[in-house]
């Protein structure tokens, strides 16, 4: 399996639900979270689809790439999980790189608060991108689902329902 940009940011926001997700059960398109996460992508930078290019390339797609200058953008709703987030534009920029395309950066946005965060390839992080891949890759090997690991973040993701049915009729 090859793995995406989603993948990444979610080894760095549970392995449940990265596991969930790399094995076909996906809720994304139950959540409302998700759903208007979607719509500021789409609604918050309305000219952007004309301006920069959708780029696909090694398994990863990228919305908003500006070849031109070599910027990464990446619009997300909130910054709850910007550790997430900028694991999983790393991981684009090494992607990006391991093409032949050197000196590319990422802007993530966050419209809702008006805030914008530049990310830049860094010594290391190579390195922690592999090291990223691997636990991954491990992850989604094992045959049994993770433990469900209770976090702040769980009443707000599309997934909520399904790892908390048990425990809600219990």
């Amino acid at each position: 399996m090859r793995l995406t940009g989603t993948h990444i940011a979610y080894l760095h926001t549970c392995h449940r639900k990265l596991w969930l997700f790399a094995h076909g059960i996906q809720m994304e398109h139950t959540s409302d979270t998700v759903a208007e996460g979607k719509l500021i992508g789409e609604t918050s930078y309305q000219d952007r689809a004309r301006k920069y290019t959708e780029l696909a390339i090694d398994g990863i797609k990228i919305d908003f790439y500006d070849a031109k200058n070599k910027v990464i953008h990446e619009v997300k709703k909130s910054d709850k999980v910007e550790h997430a987030h900028i694991a999983q534009v790393k991981y684009y920029l090494y992607i990006l790189k391991k093409n032949g395309i050197d000196g590319a950066t990422a802007i993530i946005e966050y419209p809702r608060m008006k805030q914008r965060e530049t990310v830049e390839w860094e010594e290391g992080d190579e390195e922690s991108v592999l090291r990223w891949v691997s636990e991954a890759e491990a992850i989604l090997a094992n045959e049994s689902c993770p433990p469900l690991e209770k976090k702040s973040i769980c009443k707000k993701c599309s997934y909520y329902d399904f790892c908390y049915a048990a425990e809600e009729m219990g």
